[in-house]
């Protein structure tokens, strides 16, 4: 049997402020419980999506200063997505995250999503999307075309760009159009 969801994810750091006050942000949540070592983050109804740790000193991470993987960076989570249910919501958190200085580093229409990743203060990656097919068959129907093949990784957009044509009407359909 496979699971029913992703519950949530973990994150070990020494700037669990920091770290709790950006998800919150980003997200739109709000804190469940937290003490000295641990803070656990909802922004639904599950008890908590996002937690993190911190019981003592952790290494630096090197944090790579290029726009995509370095060839030399270690195993290990690349990124953590999470989905907003439509165009309006996914670029109204965009414009209200720009206009507090949080901006993603990379917005691609990967053809299945329409994405925007940012970072996170400890250098985690973390993808903001929506989905650009009605169902979930439809999405790994087109994953299966020529054009995915072509180019799986997507088209770079500017977010700003989006932003204007989805208030000037452009239909949703259009707006993430892909090949």
């Amino acid at each position: 049997m496979p699971p029913s969801k992703l519950a949530h994810v973990v994150f070990q750091t020494n700037r669990m402020k920091e770290m709790r006050d950006w998800y919150c942000s980003v997200l739109g949540g709000h804190v469940i419980y937290e003490n000295p070592h641990l803070s656990f983050v909802t922004y639904d109804d599950e008890h908590h999506r996002v937690a993190f740790l911190d019981f003592g000193p952790l290494a630096p991470r090197d944090i790579e200063t290029e726009l995509h993987v370095k060839a030399t960076e270690p195993p290990g989570l690349h990124h953590v997505a999470f989905t907003f249910p439509s165009m309006s919501d996914f670029l109204e958190n965009y414009v209200r995250l720009r206009d507090r200085g949080v901006r993603p580093f990379f917005c691609v229409n990967h053809g299945p999503t329409t994405s925007m990743y940012y970072r996170d203060p400890d250098g985690n990656r973390v993808e903001l999307q929506i989905d650009n097919f009605a169902t979930a068959e439809e999405g790994q129907a087109w994953m299966h075309s020529p054009a995915f093949d072509r180019n799986p990784i997507g088209v770079e957009y500017d977010p700003d760009e989006l932003v204007k044509r989805f208030n000037a009407g452009v239909p949703v359909a259009q707006l993430v159009l892909r090949d």
